[in-house]
């Protein structure tokens, strides 16, 4: 498949030409949040042909963005994940997402897929750091088969797919009710204020999360 291009000395268009073909920004995406294999990535990415898959890794692969892993004991199976370069895309992509909250995303479309682990970023982008100042909790999110965990230190975060070994707080919820949030029907401190989130732990650490992690209000793109 031939690589196009826009044929300009920018740094946004080269940038573009390695990441701006349709389906790379998602594999991105994806791969920001640890290795995946080829099967992982298939059932993320639903639409996405095998072909298309195939290709598009190569792309990655030959541009130095990912690179082939092998996952570690017990699984022992081929993988993908990013180079050092494609890491440094997290922050692009994090600012594609907080913008899509505030002017892109609104409500779900009729057949729209979505993949709960997608909060995994989501929360990312909407973590406040000057709120965690001194703060080191680890908070566990569970939405029906789906867990993951945050770690906050002085700061910053990291999101990690899987249960947390000793986390401050628990936070379970429903498919339904993410998706209200992701749309703006729910802030995440109103979900676990009116029992539409579950939550566990320490009383203090619970408190904190409405402020730790603040989803922007969505606006209207077109003056009213």
């Amino acid at each position: 498949m031939e690589q196009r291009t826009y044929n300009q000395y920018c740094a946004t268009a080269r940038t573009l030409d390695l990441v701006g073909e349709r389906w790379t920004l998602l594999l991105i995406r994806e791969l920001l949040t640890g290795p995946k294999r080829f099967g992982d990535l298939q059932a993320s990415l639903r639409g996405l042909g095998t072909g298309l898959l195939a290709a598009r890794l190569k792309h990655l692969e030959r541009e130095g963005l990912a690179r082939k892993v092998t996952l570690p004991p017990p699984a022992r199976t081929p993988a993908y994940a990013l180079t050092e370069a494609g890491e440094e895309l997290g922050p692009a992509v994090l600012a594609l997402a907080r913008w899509g909250m505030r002017w892109a995303l609104g409500e779900r479309r009729e057949g729209e897929t979505f993949h709960p682990g997608w909060a995994v970023l989501g929360l990312e982008a909407c973590f406040v750091p000057e709120a965690s100042a001194g703060l080191h909790l680890v908070y566990e999110f569970r939405v029906e088969d789906e867990v993951f965990h945050a770690a906050v230190d002085d700061g910053s975060v990291q999101m990690v797919h899987g249960p947390a070994q000793r986390p401050d707080a628990s936070v379970a919820m429903s498919e339904d009710v993410l998706i209200a949030m992701a749309s703006g029907h729910f802030s995440l401190g109103a979900a676990i204020e009116d029992g539409s989130a579950a939550v566990s732990g320490d009383t203090a650490a619970v408190r904190r999360l409405a402020d730790l992690f603040h989803l922007p209000a969505p606006r209207p793109r077109k003056p009213e």
